[in-house]
């Protein structure tokens, strides 16, 4: 029987991935989501994941933490769809059409304004990457320094001076849109 850091046994390759899917399905959607700014797209990506990991199946009794390793996954394959050429063409005819669109918001955007934990997410949304992993990270999917550490290998230090950025970046453009964080 198998086990992914005892989270419970698991006797075949397929339960295993459906296990996987339910339990990370979802996170790891909108942790791609963060990266890529297209729902369509993070679910690719998380297909992508699961499909690694069913190929990996035989191999994931080496990995020291599973949660670390399936986002370290997600975010490197999120990163190589930004930096693939059909999505910076995509991501550029959507800006010459945002061009010449109306001014008006649309309803979609107007709705999502209203709520004042959707606008939050749109400012995360609008923050640079570095700053943009590690509030996801700690603050969504609740992940510790260390957590954080080994999910992009990068200093600890490092993470809790991007948190801190992150948070003033934040403040910032809430102050800059009018949204002082009182209740109306």
């Amino acid at each position: 029987m198998r086990k992914v850091r005892d989270e419970g046994p698991l006797e075949n390759r397929d339960a295993w991935l459906e296990f996987i899917m339910d339990e990370y399905g979802e996170r790891l959607t909108k942790l791609a989501y963060n990266y890529v700014k297209d729902w369509k797209l993070a679910e690719d990506i998380v297909q992508d994941v699961f499909i690694a990991c069913y190929r990996n199946y035989d191999k994931i009794d080496e990995v020291i933490s599973f949660k670390s390793w399936i986002y370290r996954l997600a975010i490197n394959k999120s990163k190589d769809v930004l930096k693939s050429y059909a999505f910076r063409k995509v991501l550029m005819n959507s800006s010459m059409f945002a061009l010449f669109s109306s001014k008006e918001m649309s309803p979609e955007k107007d709705l999502l304004k209203r709520s004042e934990e959707e606008f939050l997410s749109l400012c995360v949304l609008s923050l640079p990457v570095k700053y943009r992993e590690v509030v996801t990270l700690y603050y969504y999917e609740e992940c510790s320094i260390e957590e954080i550490q080994g999910i992009l290998g990068v200093n600890h230090n490092t993470i809790k001076t991007r948190l801190s950025r992150g948070r003033m970046k934040l403040k910032k453009m809430m102050e800059r849109w009018g949204y002082n964080g009182e209740q109306a």
